[in-house]
């Protein structure tokens, strides 16, 4: 899929990522979640994939913390991510998390948490391991996290403090 590109959004691809993630999910519930975070203001990166001038997907990033007896902890939430149905398990989505997931490292970032598919985000860096000591709301074998620099959780116990549009 050499024509693919991902770049980030930008207003104008507001409703298109709206669409994306009602086809991907099949309900609004995500594509409501993407508006109210924006709204909220904790949007870190926002990516889109581009395919023959058309957006087939759409990833976010946004502030969350961990918060331990130490203090509060920044980290990165990755949810949600969508491709339209027709153009999945083509490799969108894995590029969409690279280049996130890269863009967030960029920024200084350290530590991303996603609640997913156990057999999915493992090739990406994410572990149930490393968010074995974080308090969440989520199955343990779903909710896992990344380092994107080396020992950033090491020594972290605490809650996950999500941004309020999740509802948690």
């Amino acid at each position: 899929m050499t024509n693919l590109i991902i770049r980030s959004e930008d207003a104008n691809d507001w409703p298109a990522v709206h669409s994306v993630h009602q086809a991907a999910f099949g309900r609004s519930d995500e594509a409501q979640l993407v508006d109210q975070l924006r709204g909220e203001g904790v949007v870190l990166v926002s990516l889109v994939a581009v395919l023959d001038q058309r957006i087939v997907g759409h990833i976010l990033f946004t502030r969350m913390s961990i918060e331990t007896a130490a203090g509060s902890i920044p980290a990165v939430a990755l949810a949600p991510m969508a491709v339209l149905p027709e153009h999945q398990r083509q490799g969108i989505g894995g590029r969409l998390i690279r280049a996130g997931l890269d863009a967030s490292r960029d920024q200084g970032e350290q530590i991303v948490i996603v609640l997913g598919h156990a057999h999915y985000y493992p090739r990406f860096g994410f572990s149930t391991e490393k968010a074995r000591s974080l308090d969440s709301p989520f199955p343990p074998e779903a909710y896992m996290a990344v380092e994107l620099r080396t020992g950033a959780l090491d020594g972290v116990r605490g809650k996950v403090n999500y941004a309020a549009a999740f509802g948690l």
